[in-house]
């Protein structure tokens, strides 16, 4: 379908996902989260509408969350909402787990599309981002597995992929927070384009030009990094696992219903941290 900027279809828009979708770590001055999603729906909200329909909006993501999760939450109050554009994003949690079965994921994400695709007028789906590294490379196997059933699900019903994981770009350890697991302000901002892009609208930017060269930090800077990573964001992480906790427990989606939304960020934009180069290396670990 050619979207063109003053086309009024996209007068509603609901997200499914995880962390990635809910915004982490695009954090904003008040301690909550913007991301990708919201700054798509702030410039879906501003294109003219002829008719004057407004522009609504739901995002259901929660952090932490497992495909099953996400199917069983969110698959069903999304499509009774009957929106006319629907982002899905999920799995690449559970193919970064240890044991996991790529082809019980995919058999989620099936079910999870055959019941959204009718219900929406536009459905997009992602070839998710990774911080480029030896996790990545450790699993790079399971996630082929997962982004060509995700290309082959897509072209059986009539849905659009966005590669971001083939950005490499995206891959560059400065696009990513502190967790080593979320992107920073800068990479939700060019996913948000990149979904734009995509859905037939005029780029206002290259999404994929690469970042400057960085200037390496020494070795004393990355191993205190490490040290930080490892204190604030891995042991936090393995206690939740030997647990069976999730960070998302018990947190309600970010925003359950349908509704309104301004066609401006509703909050100050941060500036983008300055990171001199590459953050310190060692493993990111899966969402908690």
């Amino acid at each position: 379908m050619e979207t063109r900027a003053d086309d009024p279809s996209y007068a509603s828009f609901v997200a499914l996902g995880d962390s990635f979708t809910e915004g982490m770590s695009d954090l904003l001055p008040d301690g909550s989260y913007r991301g990708w999603a919201d700054l798509l729906a702030a410039r879906l909200a501003a294109l003219p509408r002829p008719d004057g329909a407004g522009f609504r909006y739901a995002n259901l993501a929660v952090r932490g969350k497992l495909i099953r999760q996400i199917v069983d939450d969110q698959v069903d109050t999304a499509a009774a909402m009957r929106a006319d554009l629907v982002t899905l994003v999920g799995g690449l949690n559970d193919v970064l787990r240890p044991g996991c079965d790529v082809e019980v994921v995919c058999g989620h994400l099936e079910d999870a599309v055959r019941r959204l695709a009718p219900s929406c007028g536009r459905l997009v789906l992602m070839r998710s981002p990774a911080r480029r590294g030896p996790v990545a490379t450790r699993f790079l196997p399971r996630m082929d597995q997962l982004f060509c059933f995700i290309d082959d699900l897509a072209a059986r019903h009539g849905a659009v992929v966005v590669d971001l994981y083939g950005a490499d770009v995206l891959g560059d350890p400065r696009m990513w927070g502190e967790d080593r697991l979320h992107l920073t302000a800068e990479g939700h901002r060019r996913v948000a384009e990149a979904v734009w892009q995509a859905l037939g609208l005029p780029a206002e930017a290259d999404w994929r030009t690469p970042l400057p060269p960085g200037v390496r930090l020494g070795w004393t800077a990355r191993r205190t990094a490490d040290l930080r990573f490892t204190r604030q964001h891995l042991l936090p992480w393995i206690g939740r696992r030997l647990t069976g906790r999730s960070s998302g427990d018990g947190r309600p989606p970010k925003r359950p219903q349908l509704l309104p939304y301004p066609p401006a960020d509703p909050a100050p934009v941060p500036a983008a941290r300055a990171v001199p180069g590459p953050q310190a290396g060692g493993p990111a670990v899966p969402s908690p």
